[in-house]
């Protein structure tokens, strides 16, 4: 697997932290979510583009390198604030549960860190809790 980067690659030599959040979540979550994302300003954090709230922090995608960049990422990637992450090839354009559980795996072999805005019973982002191992550190936030 050979990783294709848009963006400022320098933000990978920095401590890593990694969120998950499952797609169903309570509403509490969103709010603890979002104030402990708005505490990272001198952190990178680092995430797959797949529950809702995943979606405003940096981005490793479970698909193909983005062929048009969204609007809302240029201001952050041309300050050099942002970095996407690709691990796959051009031939894969959606993500499924393969792709995204080796991007979330890519994820946890690098962050130094992990972070879960919620859980939910039976979801996939509990089985990845469930395998990560024990060394790191791990937050579950309330919700």
């Amino acid at each position: 697997m050979t990783p294709t980067y848009l963006g400022n690659t320098d933000l990978l030599n920095q401590p890593l932290v990694a969120f998950f959040c499952s797609r169903r979540y309570a509403p509490q979550a969103v709010l603890a979510s979002y104030d402990w994302a708005t505490a990272q300003h001198d952190k990178v954090v680092i995430s797959t583009f797949h529950s809702p709230l995943e979606r405003d922090v940096m981005y490793v995608l479970s698909s193909r390198m983005y062929s048009r960049i969204p609007i809302r990422f240029k201001e952050p990637l041309a300050e050099g604030r942002m970095l996407i992450v690709s691990l796959f090839p051009d031939t894969v354009s959606r993500y499924n549960d393969q792709t995204a559980y080796t991007a979330n795996r890519y994820i946890l072999s690098i962050a130094s860190e992990v972070v879960f805005g919620s859980i939910a019973e039976g979801s996939h982002t509990e089985k990845l809790r469930s395998r990560i191992d024990q060394s790191k550190n791990i937050t579950v936030l309330p919700s």
